[in-house]
């Protein structure tokens, strides 16, 4: 079974990790951001080796994001650019993955949230997504 596995994160985040603090989120020194490339390249590396791994790739900050709204009252779509509120929190990442069984796609979201960070900074929740290959999930969903 595929499934969509995400990691959140907020331009505030982004922003410590660049080293810029803010009330939400400590700044990041060199050791902490090289300490978290190296663990998601090791569990990357390990799931590539285990066939798991289809596709994943870290997201852009959230201040470089589009959003295309349906149309406004002048019939043209409603463009913003920009995150919002700098704490609101949005995908930072994400993993696509062909695991055997919800528990064990559960087990690599368990290993994604220990990655290293710096004390105090925001914990998000792993998010798993079962991808629907051909519509049956919808299907049983909806019975």
């Amino acid at each position: 079974m595929k499934y969509f596995v995400m990691v959140q994160g907020s331009q505030a985040d982004y922003d410590a990790m660049a080293g810029k603090p803010s009330d939400s989120s400590p700044a990041w020194n060199e050791q902490d951001v090289q300490a978290m490339f190296a663990f998601m390249e090791g569990l990357n590396n390990e799931l590539v080796e285990s066939g798991e791994l289809l596709d994943g790739q870290g997201l852009a900050e959230p201040a470089r994001t589009r959003a295309v709204l349906p149309p406004g009252k002048d019939g043209r779509p409603v463009v913003s650019d920009g995150p919002g509120d700098r704490d609101e929190v949005r995908i930072a990442g994400y993993w696509v993955l062909d695991c055997a069984s919800l528990e064990r796609v559960t087990e690599i979201a368990a290993r994604i949230a220990q990655c290293p960070q710096p004390a105090d900074a925001p914990v998000h929740p792993v998010l798993i997504r079962p991808v629907m290959d051909d519509g049956s999930e919808l299907a049983a969903a909806t019975a």
